[in-house]
């Protein structure tokens, strides 16, 4: 609309200058006496090149014109932000992870409370350590175990069940990057694919932990069984008192 009203305007003024630029009159035409009319050649020339050079001159701004308005334009398609986030999906699917990591049983993702567990459950046995309290060990040891594994499993449904979530988000980040109408809408859309990168990576840095937990304590378990059964073996091959003969009384030497 803008470029029709400009070139509209540039028009008009053209035309008005030709019209004011002195026109050769027919011979034909009858003149008062007292009126000369004389066409000068080389005046008109001259006007018809000035309203040409200045038609050119409108048409030049007229383009300058447009090109200032589409550059415009450009610019807002530039700064347009994607009318798309993913973001609450991707925080959504990284809180259950960390919410399956937290549940963990036993001996949790803590290094203190490692420390504390295997210096109580898992290091040497003591000579003074009764029996009861091995075996007590031991079922503990092995809960540990068990709870790591049903944790790692956890973990492996918990991401799996991610998959199809992070399948729907690259694809409908895809779309709008491919559709992006400037470089502001470009840029975010690849922003959220690299932030989708993030979650899967987190959900493979869960994983590998929850399976190595769970690893790490079934070798534990067996080391401290091998402690456990050699402290246990020790104690049954240790020479005993054996048996103490003493006096017993079968009946009353009153009668």
């Amino acid at each position: 609309m803008l470029t029709l009203r400009i070139r509209s305007r540039a028009m008009a003024l053209a035309a008005t200058m030709l019209a004011a630029t002195p026109v050769a009159l027919s011979p034909m035409v009858a003149t008062p006496a007292h009126a000369i009319i004389v066409f000068d050649p080389s005046n008109y020339a001259q006007n018809v090149l000035t309203a040409a050079r200045t038609l050119e001159q409108i048409t030049n701004q007229i383009t300058s014109l447009q090109n200032e308005a589409q550059m415009l334009i450009n610019q807002a398609k530039n700064l347009a932000s994607l009318p798309y986030s993913a973001l609450q999906t991707l925080q959504q699917n990284v809180q259950r992870t960390q919410q399956l990591l937290s549940q963990a049983q036993g001996i949790a993702f803590n290094v203190q409370q490692i420390d504390q567990m295997f210096t109580q459950k898992y290091g040497n046995v003591s000579m003074s350590t009764t029996d009861k309290q091995m075996v007590a060990d031991a079922r503990s040891r092995w809960q540990n175990t068990v709870g790591g594994l049903q944790d790692a499993m956890r973990v492996q449904a918990g991401v799996v069940s991610n998959i199809d979530t992070n399948r729907t988000q690259m694809s409908a980040l895809v779309s709008q990057s491919q559709g992006a109408t400037g470089a502001l809408q470009a840029t975010q859309a690849g922003n959220q694919i690299l932030a989708l990168q993030s979650q899967q990576l987190s959900d493979l840095v869960a994983l590998l932990a929850s399976n190595g937990r769970a690893s790490a304590l079934t070798e534990a378990e067996r080391t401290a069984a091998a402690e456990q059964g050699r402290e246990q073996r020790r104690r049954f091959l240790t020479p005993s008192s054996g048996y103490q003969p003493g006096n017993a009384q079968m009946f009353n030497s009153g009668k």
